[in-house]
């Protein structure tokens, strides 16, 4: 196989190397440096993709040391897909940050560090090379919440690290449970090795349930969800649009990886407790976070607690693990990246534009900022899972999977979670579109294109800009995600055909 597979991890190292260098002579350089970086990254991602789709699922042995002994980067299409999206996700917001900041090279570095760790963590085929990704991203994660300015994010970032680095220690401690089995960390070779030891082993079972709790943690299944309502919040507004689409995505792609490849749906029919512990968190997490995200008035703290009952739809999908189950869950992996980053892009170019960062502050927004309202509306229905956007898909191969393993109760879980979405978007959208625009306050006067947008972003340090600093970046963000959201929809039956190998190969 070609290098591709090291160069999407090493690419985004050399350009955070390179965004750290060019601090000391132009203070804007990072960017740059970023934004040449992230599109050479989507065209190598978009390359080892058309390979992935075109072939055989493949691998590369890093360093020539040929597996199970030396590591190894697998690239199946569900694994490029993740690259994929990690990419184009990650080059959309660095559009928005060019201008909403932070804009320092060091806040760049360690953004693309964090692209190199979500990278590397989607393609790798070895267990303990997946804990060592798994806390790349962490820091990077920790560090990019806590480069805003005051308190909250800084107290939002210790909460995430200590929270995280408990989720982390519990895989790991899952991984060497593994190793003491088995010999052995790579994933294909884990599989055999596990099914000979036998399921029964107590060695297996503990394995697993650290592993899977653990990642639990990572993605924020409830109750192991605390630290993300408050990292999302807490965090400046691309930082939160980059983890709240990538992070808790890629952290959920792990757990599928894991489980499907390593423990296999073999194991979750021979062990009793395997499938009743992925539905009842994956239950619970949809029903409650679902409910919490009603209960919220501040706009990104709901959209927070929505992540928590849509990754609950993950869960589910995997812990019925059929063809059409997990065609639902690869879609809903993209298209919630896509719809959630764009939401809460969306929701910080409203707060910066209009001042609008809770539920009451949304009265008459589609007047003062059209175009902001319509991308956001069309966002949050694909959330509902209205067609034809891609949100409707995914639910309707979950459900349909659900269905065909007789699992009735998970199936109205489903049901009941779209009601409860359309019930937290519904009271967003009346706001919007069907309430009068309140008296602006002395001296605030904003509508979509208000002032002259810094088209050239070269503000000075980490600031937040005002409404007149609106860019045509920051709106490109947004309407792209809306876009999108469409687009991904028209797409799926072309992706589950492509999908259809690699879902053969989880099943077989």
């Amino acid at each position: 196989m070609s290098d591709l597979p090291a160069l999407v991890v090493v690419v985004p190292i050399l350009g955070a190397l390179v965004s750290l260098l060019s601090g000391i002579r132009w203070d804007r350089g990072g960017w740059y440096v970023a934004a040449a970086t992230l599109a050479v990254q989507v065209g190598l991602a978009v390359s080892l993709a058309a390979d992935a789709f075109a072939g055989e699922p493949g691998s590369y042995a890093v360093g020539g040391f040929t597996p199970p002994f030396g590591i190894e980067l697998l690239v199946d299409g569900l694994s490029a897909s993740m690259v994929v999206l990690v990419a184009v996700v990650a080059l959309g917001v660095l559009a928005y940050a060019r201008t909403a900041g932070p804009r320092s090279p060091r806040f760049f570095a360690t953004y693309l560090l964090l692209v190199s760790g979500l990278s590397g963590m989607s393609i790798t085929g070895d267990a303990f090379n997946m804990y060592v990704f798994l806390e790349i991203v962490g820091l990077t994660a920790y560090a990019l919440v806590a480069s805003g300015e005051g308190g909250r994010p800084a107290v939002a970032a210790l909460k995430y690290l200590l929270v995280g680095t408990f989720g982390a220690s519990l895989y790991l401690l899952g991984v060497g449970y593994a190793y003491i089995a088995t010999g052995t960390l790579n994933m294909a070779d884990l599989a055999s090795e596990l099914a000979a030891v036998g399921y029964a082993s107590p060695l297996v079972r503990a394995s697993f349930a650290f592993v899977v709790v653990g990642l639990f943690v990572k993605v924020a299944m409830f109750p192991l969800h605390t630290w993300q309502p408050g990292a999302y919040a807490g965090a400046p507004d691309s930082v939160s649009a980059l983890i709240a689409s990538l992070v808790s995505t890629v952290s959920a792609y792990a757990l599928v990886r894991i489980v499907l490849t390593v423990f296999t749906p073999e194991f979750l029919e021979a062990v009793s407790f395997a499938r009743p512990l992925l539905a009842a968190t994956a239950a619970v997490s949809i029903v409650l976070g679902s409910l919490l995200a009603v209960a919220q008035t501040e706009i990104e703290r709901m959209l927070a607690y929505s992540s928590v009952s849509q990754f609950g739809l993950v869960v589910a999908a995997l812990s019925v693990s059929n063809a059409a189950a997990l065609v639902g869950l690869a879609v809903h992996l993209v298209g919630h990246a896509v719809m959630k980053g764009g939401l809460f892009l969306a929701s910080g170019l409203v707060s910066t534009g209009a001042d609008a960062r809770t539920v009451a502050d949304f009265d008459g927004l589609g007047s003062r900022m059209p175009v902001a309202a319509a991308s956001f509306g069309a966002l949050a229905l694909g959330m509902v899972g209205v067609p034809p956007l891609v949100g409707f898909f995914g639910k309707w191969y979950v459900v349909l999977g659900a269905l065909e393993a007789g699992a009735w109760g998970l199936t109205a879980v489903i049901l009941l979670s779209t009601l409860l979405t359309l019930a937290y978007f519904a009271r967003l959208l009346e706001r919007m579109f069907f309430r009068e625009t309140p008296e602006p306050a002395s001296g605030a006067a904003v509508a979509d294109g208000a002032g002259a947008p810094d088209l050239a972003g070269d503000g000075a340090g980490d600031t937040v800009p005002g409404a007149a600093d609106l860019s045509t970046g920051m709106y490109a963000a947004v309407v792209a995600a809306a876009l999108l959201a469409v687009g991904l929809g028209a797409a799926v039956p072309a992706y589950e055909s492509a999908l259809a190998p690699t879902i053969e190969v989880f099943l077989s």
